[in-house]
């Protein structure tokens, strides 16, 4: 699972403790951990760590139908599966509403302001999906990091499980699916157990408690990104689409698998 060049890699995922991170050093066998900021996170590893991350990364100023270009390319790759697949809005909506809220209610009407901002920086016009919305604040992690530390952009990766997944199966949508009505469904995580356990993981390290404050999908979706990284790092992963758009401050926009 490590590359072939000897760096250690990386996945990440968002959870509800911050970042859940599987990684591995060359030489030594994967570990887990959960980090408060995407930037305590990076501190944490080697300087050349390769690092993939289910999080999108690279804002448009504009969206359009379909999103920023990488979603509409991986969609038809997953079958029953795409709508794990959703549409990033603008940069400016990303932003419209950065506050911590303390009600739900403030959280419903800070969604409200955002949906109308993205209608307005999107053709043909279009909201936020409440999904969407409940990561906007670890979009803006990953995206403060990128712009003040350009460095990165050549370590740190978007990439989505899903993807990951559909690759790693020799390019077959995985059959189940991870959750049903927002319950993780235990059929679709023995499946991708299962492949995971074909890349090299070991099954004990798969059936592990996750770390404090990440859940099961999220242990299983970073192990996948981790697979990821360490493709990017060997130069077998490929990016949609190939070569990487860019955005406004330069940063790559593809998802990689």
């Amino acid at each position: 699972m490590t590359s072939r060049d000897g760096v250690t890699v990386v996945g990440v995922d968002g959870c509800k403790a911050g970042w859940i991170a599987v990684y591995r050093d060359p030489g030594a066998a994967p570990s887990a951990g959960v980090f408060p900021s995407f930037a305590a996170l990076l501190d944490a590893l080697p300087i050349h760590a390769t690092v993939a991350v289910d999080m999108p990364i690279g804002l448009p100023d504009l969206s359009q139908k379909g999103g920023r270009g990488p979603e509409a390319l991986v969609r038809p790759l997953l079958g029953a599966r795409q709508s794990s697949v959703f549409a990033i809005p603008s940069r400016a909506a990303l932003y419209a509403q950065t506050d911590d809220f303390t009600t739900i209610e403030a959280w419903y009407a800070a969604h409200r302001r955002a949906s109308e901002v993205a209608k307005a920086t999107s053709d043909p016009p279009r909201g936020v999906s409440i999904q969407a919305f409940g990561i906007f604040a670890k979009i803006r992690e990953i995206d403060a990091v990128l712009i003040a530390r350009p460095e990165l952009r050549s370590r740190v990766f978007e990439s989505h499980p899903e993807v990951a997944f559909c690759r790693l199966n020799g390019d077959q949508a995985m059959r189940l699916p991870k959750k049903i009505k927002g319950a993780v469904n235990p059929a679709g995580m023995v499946e991708r157990k299962a492949l995971l356990g074909r890349h090299g993981y070991l099954r004990g390290f798969l059936d592990q408690t996750p770390p404090r404050g990440a859940a099961a999908d999220d242990f299983l979706d970073a192990a996948a990104m981790m697979l990821v990284a360490g493709r990017i790092a060997s130069g077998e992963a490929r990016p949609f689409p190939d070569p990487p758009l860019a955005d406004r401050f330069g940063i790559p926009v593809a998802i990689w698998a």
